[in-house]
């Protein structure tokens, strides 16, 4: 993330990536001695979780190395399995004077871009957004005309960088903007952004979160992947073609298509009493490759009770949808009982082949019936269900 930023002319402390403790302790030799390490990891909280540390000299860099690399950080975002360390940053320290936020985001209710700030740096912005909202300081940017010198002087005033500091603020966030378009990133986060002691404006920590829809255009940022830092079944889904699978907490799999049907899947299990097992929208699913592979990442989690094909069909064939469903049930890659609901694009002829293909499934007409079917099976195990 901050390569990325210096490229385009942010400021960021000298720093070295290193994956061994013998790396870690030649680059803090080079970098005078007294330096951070810090475990790289796809997630926040690191310094609560002991995953960033001050130390005094090289050899004590080094020690906190082998500490750090081979093991797995749990934070307060990653779940009790935490995430594997392969690499530190090894960065000099830093005299810091004082620790504020900047980020580029896409406000998607305004449909543009839009540059957060606040004084309240280093620490959750969620936290202050929800207790001190007006130190919270936000602008927008028209696509047709960019980042205006005035925005970027009234965010500098409203978080106090004023007077010598300006000229380098009002740079910083241009800097921080033309990165995030160059990037075609979703959100590029600085916190904290750091004033030294000395008066210089640097980017102490970043995360950089690009559109995976941009990847195709943006190689070697995509080459940058780190697929042990994903779930495997996650990982699993992406290699299938699908993008939009989450693994949650419950024991309830879900298949269906759209987000915002997901979404209300998710909400009418939660509804009747179950949990859902995943987020996993299909999208425009007319492949019944995808349909299997999809169906095949939810039956081979053991967490799942349960699974529940939710589908409206409008580009979507529900012909296709129900034809992998009844191949991956045949094929014993969905064990679990599974509750299926049709409607729209070509219904008749999904409801046909489900008829036809001779599988245990629950049928549901509604939407209500068929969460409550999935929480109800889900519950017994699959005892007591046959096909309908």
């Amino acid at each position: 993330a901050k390569e990325l930023l210096a490229e385009y002319g942010v400021a960021v402390p000298r720093g070295e990536l290193a994956a061994s403790a013998a790396a870690v302790q030649a680059a803090a030799a080079r970098l005078g001695g007294a330096v951070v390490v810090k475990a790289q990891a796809h997630t926040g909280a690191r310094g609560k979780a002991g995953g960033i540390r001050l130390v005094d000299d090289a050899a004590q860099a080094a020690a906190v190395a082998e500490q750090l690399l081979g093991g797995r950080l749990v934070t307060n975002q990653t779940g009790p399995a935490g995430l594997p360390v392969a690499a530190v940053l090894v960065e000099e320290r830093i005299a810091i004077a004082r620790e504020l936020y900047l980020s580029a985001v896409i406000d998607n209710a305004a449909g543009m871009p839009m540059v957060i700030a606040s004084a309240a740096g280093g620490i959750d912005i969620e936290q202050v957004a929800a207790q001190r909202p007006q130190e919270i300081h936000r602008v927008h940017i028209d696509p047709t005309c960019g980042l205006q010198p005035f925005q970027a002087r009234t965010l500098a005033f409203a978080v106090g960088l004023g007077g010598s500091l300006l000229a380098s603020a009002v740079g910083l966030i241009g800097a921080l903007v033309a990165a995030f378009e160059g990037s075609d990133a979703r959100l590029i986060e600085i916190n904290p952004l750091v004033v030294t002691e000395e008066g210089r404006l640097l980017a102490g920590d970043a995360k950089v979160d690009v559109d995976d829809n941009a990847l195709f255009r943006q190689t070697d940022l995509a080459s940058l992947r780190d697929r042990s830092q994903e779930a495997e079944r996650e990982r699993e889904a992406h290699d299938a073609g699908i993008d939009n699978y989450v693994k949650l907490d419950g024991n309830i799999g879900c298949l269906v298509n759209g987000a915002g049907l997901a979404m209300a899947t998710m909400d009418a299990i939660k509804l009747a009493g179950g949990e859902p097992a995943n987020f996993l929208d299909i999208g425009t699913a007319n492949r019944q490759a995808a349909v299997e592979a999809a169906l095949r990442i939810i039956g081979t989690d053991p967490d799942v009770r349960a699974v529940l094909v939710n589908i409206f069909g409008g580009l979507a064939r529900t012909d296709v949808i129900a034809a992998g469903l009844v191949k991956a049930k045949s094929e014993g890659a969905l064990p679990q009982p599974t509750v299926v609901r049709l409607a729209g694009t070509n219904v008749r002829q999904g409801l046909e082949i489900l008829d036809r293909g001779g599988v245990q499934l629950i049928r549901a007409d509604g939407f209500s019936e068929a969460a409550h079917h999935a929480v109800r099976a889900a519950q017994q195990g699959g005892s007591r269900w046959r096909c309908c």
